[in-house]
């Protein structure tokens, strides 16, 4: 059987539908097998529903301070499930944009689940059609953007129903507004879904396993943050091992050890933020042979397996399980493909976390670049001594810039305040561009703007600072 398309992609998240649109872009024949919805968990039941539920949670609650800004109003309210329906519109707005762009670009759209055999070329790509049968297509090429899942404990009872243990889906589309939650994990899942029924009013209690919450980011970052979430009236129990849930027709229990002590937490609602799983479970990959690496498949520096002609990217293909660096890796992948130098994989990416307050960051952590045996200068700025920020009523937060000693290389930059996550990438950019100190003080920043903070962090890590 002679190979039908170039290329075939499986999964359309926005590592693989990015890498479609790039591929047929270079005049390569493209397929796309999605099992769901086109756009993924990230489109449908991730990045983007998220965020409509943040902004909501994010405008009722700046109406408590509307008097702050010479504003009044009465009978403040909201409809929950108005909340809710906006979001899933959302999602389907979008849905319906990868959907066009695929005709756009004429890239044949196969609804079924794949699972791979041997072939020529690439594997072959055996589809069960979600209207009913088989279908099977070769390609030159193959590439897994199958993404992840939510991961499950049932061990200790820690496994969504839809009832009283939610993952992620489930607490976007809950069946009603509980009053009291235990989040478990707090990364940025668990904290921006702790920071969205907080804004509506429900008691948040968040556990984490290490000793400080959100414990990727940098750790002065971490406890401002935690400090900001706790007076907004979020809780914590940090250093703390969850040993059992056990759920019942009103609520649930959370076992959980700590400092020594045994306590238990209980709530109406438990939500599941413990990590991810990737989806490479029965599509074949052990009998081809695909190496993997806990569940990740292995890859090289341009997204290629052990195995001739099959790519992977994004979830499945390792840390760090983010949007931008799935489409990052997916059109790398693809111009490597087709026989040109892509982008360069060694791009910083940058993590972002949207609750209130939202934190970013990018590059090295202070306690990283001092464990690589770095010397360092260390900048802060906080936005209470910003312009635009006291004008703005949104003076929580600072910003954090590490630079290499010796080099002048800005080699980290970590944020926490208002809208830090549209201006991270401007730090993205300095690193990515290899700028030195000399590059970031002789940048010329716009007044009034938050971003100023940026510039003054900067300059604060070699006693240049100006307005503090």
């Amino acid at each position: 059987m002679a190979a039908e398309f170039d290329l075939i992609v499986i999964g359309s998240g926005p590592g693989g539908y990015v890498a479609a649109i790039r591929a047929s872009q270079l005049g390569l024949k493209t397929a796309i097998v999605e099992r769901e919805s086109l756009g993924g968990i990230c489109l449908n039941w991730g990045c983007i529903p998220t965020k409509a539920l943040l902004k909501s949670g994010e405008k009722y609650e700046s109406l408590s301070h509307l008097k702050d800004y010479g504003l009044s109003a009465e009978k403040i309210g909201f409809d929950f499930d108005a909340i809710i329906q906006r979001s899933r519109g959302v999602a389907k707005q979008l849905n319906q944009g990868v959907g066009f762009l695929m005709k756009k670009h004429k890239i044949e759209v196969i609804e079924g689940s794949a699972r791979l055999e041997k072939g020529k070329d690439a594997p072959k790509v055996v589809i069960a059609l979600n209207k009913g049968g088989e279908r099977t297509v070769e390609a030159k090429s193959v590439m897994l953007a199958v993404g992840a899942r939510a991961r499950a404990l049932p061990q200790i009872g820690l496994e969504a129903d839809g009832e009283r243990i939610w993952a992620y889906r489930e607490a976007m589309v809950p069946k009603f507004l509980p009053k009291t939650i235990v989040v478990i994990g707090s990364g940025a899942i668990g904290i921006e879904f702790g920071s969205f029924y907080r804004a509506l009013g429900a008691e948040v209690t968040v556990v984490e396993a290490v000793d400080r919450i959100m414990p990727v980011e940098d750790e002065e970052i971490s406890k401002a943050a935690q400090k900001a979430f706790e007076k907004r009236g979020m809780k914590f129990r940090t250093g703390a091992k969850v040993t059992k849930v056990s759920k019942g027709k009103t609520g649930v229990e959370v076992a959980i050890e700590a400092g020594g002590k045994a306590e238990t937490l209980s709530a109406e609602v438990c939500i599941s933020a413990v990590g991810i799983t990737a989806n490479t479970d029965g599509i074949g990959l052990d009998a081809l042979g695909v190496e993997l690496d806990r569940g990740h498949v292995k890859t090289g520096a341009h997204g290629e397996t052990n195995v001739k002609g099959l790519y992977a990217i994004g979830d499945c293909a390792g840390a760090p399980w983010l949007a931008h660096k799935a489409s990052h890796e997916g059109i790398h992948a693809v111009e490597h493909i087709a026989g040109l130098k892509g982008p360069t994989l060694n791009s910083p990416i940058a993590g972002c976390t949207y609750a209130q307050p939202q934190v970013a960051s990018v590059g090295l952590t202070e306690q990283g670049a001092k464990s690589e045996g770095r010397e360092i200068k260390v900048g802060r700025f906080p936005f209470r001594v910003n312009g635009k920020a006291i004008a703005s009523g949104e003076t929580e937060g600072f910003v954090k810039t590490i630079f290499d000693a010796k080099t002048g290389a800005l080699i980290g930059a970590h944020m926490i305040g208002a809208e830090v996550t549209e201006m991270i990438q401007g730090y993205v950019t300095a690193i990515t561009m290899e700028a030195t100190e000399e590059e970031m003080h002789g940048i010329v920043y716009p007044h009034p703007t938050m971003s100023e903070a940026m510039h003054e962090a900067s300059l604060d890590a070699f006693g240049r600072v100006l307005h503090i």
